[in-house]
């Protein structure tokens, strides 16, 4: 965040020299008064803050902002004119400080009445002195300088057009993270803002921080945004900033996939992912998919600008092509731009910038899967799917368990330094079937492991597995926080969500990391620590037993089974849980909704927990066990769902729901 410490500067400077300004507008006694106030509690903040007072320069600009809001409130337009320019800039203050870390309570720009301006100018005339000798001289009505609103193109969407930008300039640090405690994973979050206030107002393209970051090269912090995509958000912006898809909470992610999916693909390279009759014998996620990820990755893969409007992220988008068309021919390499361009038959040879190019061999693994058809090869909704992910679970799927133990042992340690960045050697601990780490001491670190490792027997009671690193298919690893602040922090910066308030643990497992991150020190009991990691090991266990086991069954049968083994519980936390319970069940309109995951998570767990605790009660318990033991013989989870209770998923949920 060096780079904004200039821009924090310049902007807090520009506040302490713009105070001492004479005003170029007319204003009465009152209102001169008022915006003399709000100048020096600016120009004391620009001092502070060149002092080095953060937090001093943070009250004065909270002063500032307060007295901003009453100025404005009480004030004419001509108020607002004066302030305008001191507003947008401690605005941009405000989230140039947050994003370096600095706590900056939320800032709301003034907005201006406009149905008051016509008769404010006149009563604030009549409260001015006019020259003794001279009579008035007519003043020409103040016209608002708020910029107006751009012309709106019909065109610009905020699925189609506003969401692809925002994923490939911001989905990094913003989308998939929470960088400057600043997250726009959907829409809502988008239009929220940050702690530091909105950075999206809708009509008003002039205020809108978003924007004026973008303009003045502090965001993305390594790149700029090309002209064609900043005028496309001011239009967005300038229409309303409206949402066009079905659901704000939605994930960007999953709308730009959707958006994709809605794109007609070429006649002449249509996309074929399904595996056709006769057998491939090049695998295009194993094989062939790698190879792209290493040699065009900054060009067409995770690229600012798409080079010849080539975009390889997905599959889909590779088979659409560039602007040259498509690049690949199923069942004809020869003629496949992509092969001309890797021969350097076509122009220049590909990959550009210096890099190495294919060897013939490479080449001919990408002619022999083209001339085999070009599929993809599984389900049909991959093709939607990052290429980089898609290589990553199909690579785990033939790794060892020794070889998943290692490449999850080093994403352990780089999610770690997001939260802990100042130790560079945090303490690690491998046993038979984990990798602990995180931020707390080493004696707690061993505490977790030992109560872990002792959970075991139980866990394999349940589900059976082989035994050692093999058993989570490969190490799962164990977050120790010492505070709970560091949990928090690292479902933000990580996950990119907000955990509940009394959550204390979780796991989460996507094919190819696999943990459970916990709160635990040295002043809690073991018994304590070991109830907190039951549910979690239960459900990662579960979840890693089979291909398609859903996330809501193997959290309601780890916290069943957590509720079964834990310490008696007075009568007022029963109580307590079944008024949770009733709240959840109160909020699930049906069955789609709750698969759909569309509930709170507190929610979710809480019905999840319910659903399976019915499963195992005496007249289902058979068909409960039934259901674990296909799940553990590889039996997709519907299919051993219905022939274990003689309904699907939906039915059940449906009935169990009517039962409340």
């Amino acid at each position: 965040m060096q780079r904004l410490r200039p821009l924090i500067v310049c902007f807090l400077c520009f506040l302490a020299i713009f105070a001492n300004k004479s005003s170029a507008v007319e204003l009465t006694i009152q209102e001169k008064q008022a915006v003399a106030e709000i100048k020096r509690s600016l120009s004391t903040a620009g001092s502070r803050y060149k002092a080095g007072q953060l937090q001093a320069a943070v009250e004065s600009m909270k002063i500032a902002g307060e007295q901003m809001h009453e100025a404005v409130k009480k004030g004419s337009p001509a108020v607002y004119e004066e302030l305008k320019p001191l507003m947008k800039s401690l605005g941009a203050a405000h989230v140039y400080l947050e994003l370096e870390g600095v706590r900056v309570p939320p800032f709301e720009l003034p907005r201006r009445d406009r149905e008051s301006d016509q008769t404010s100018v006149s009563v604030n005339e009549s409260n001015r002195a006019a020259p003794a000798s001279n009579p008035p001289t007519p003043t020409p009505p103040i016209t608002p300088s708020i910029t107006p609103p751009m012309p709106a193109s019909p065109e610009v969407g905020f699925v189609s057009d506003v969401v692809p930008i925002l994923v490939n300039q911001c989905g990094r640090c913003h989308v998939a993270g929470s960088r400057g405690n600043f997250n726009m994973a959907t829409y809502s979050q988008l239009m929220k803002g940050s702690r530091a206030g909105r950075v999206v107002f809708a009509g008003d393209v002039a205020s809108s921080v978003l924007i004026d970051n973008i303009e003045s090269g502090a965001m993305p912090p390594n790149g700029t945004v090309p002209a064609s995509d900043l005028e496309k958000l001011k239009q967005w912006i300038a229409s309303g900033a409206k949402f066009d898809g079905d659901d704000p909470e939605t994930s960007l992610f999953a709308l730009l996939s959707s958006a994709s999916k809605k794109i007609e693909p070429s006649a002449s390279a249509p996309i074929n992912p399904a595996t056709p009759a006769n057998k491939q014998t090049v695998d295009f996620a194993l094989q062939v998919a790698p190879m792209f990820i290493q040699s065009c990755s900054g060009c067409h893969l995770d690229s600012m600008q798409n080079r010849g409007g080539l975009r390889m992220d997905t599959f889909a988008q590779m088979m659409r092509g560039g602007d040259s068309g498509p690049i690949i021919v199923p069942g004809d390499a020869a003629s496949s731009l992509l092969i001309q361009k890797l021969r350097g038959m076509a122009g220049d040879r590909m990959p550009a910038g210096g890099r190495p190019a294919f060897s013939d061999e490479a080449i001919e693994l990408i002619s022999t899967w083209i001339n085999e058809g070009a599929v993809l090869g599984g389900d049909r909704n991959r093709a939607n799917q990052p290429i980089k992910r898609m290589s990553q679970l199909a690579w785990a799927d033939k790794a060892t368990p020794l070889q998943l133990s290692d490449q999850r042992k080093q994403a352990a340690l780089e999610d770690l330094q997001w939260v802990n960045s100042k130790n560079s050697n945090p303490i690690q601990l491998e046993t038979d079937h984990f990798f602990v780490t995180g931020t707390a001491d080493k004696k707690t670190i061993e505490l977790v492991a030992e109560q872990a490792e002792e959970k075991m027997d139980l866990v394999r009671r349940l589900v059976p597995g082989e035994e050692g690193p093999a058993y989570f298919a490969g190490r799962a690893t164990l977050f120790v926080w010492a505070r709970r602040y560091d949990y928090s922090e690292f479902a933000k910066m990580i996950e990119a969500r907000d955990v509940p308030a009394d959550w204390n643990s979780h796991w989460k497992y996507d094919g190819l990391d696999a943990y459970v991150a916990i709160v635990a020190t040295q002043q809690e009991e073991s018994k304590e620590i070991a109830e907190r990691l039951t549910g979690p090991l239960v459900s990662l266990a579960l979840a890693t037993s089979g291909k398609d086991v859903p996330i809501w069954f193997a959290t309601g049968v780890g916290e069943t089974i957590r509720k079964q083994n834990r310490q008696r519980v007075d009568r007022d936390t029963l109580r307590r849980e079944q008024a949770e319970l009733q709240l959840a069940a109160a909020a699930m309109k049906d069955a789609k909704q709750f698969l759909d995951e569309k509930l709170k998570p507190e929610q979710t767990d809480q019905i999840s927990a319910a659903v399976v605790a019915s499963m195992t009660e005496r007249p289902r318990r058979k068909g409960f066990d039934s259901l674990l033991r296909k799940l553990g013989q590889g039996e997709p989870f519907e299919q051993a769902f219905q022939s274990s209770f003689g309904v699907t998923v939906e039915v059940y949920l449906t009935a169990w729901l009517g039962s409340r």
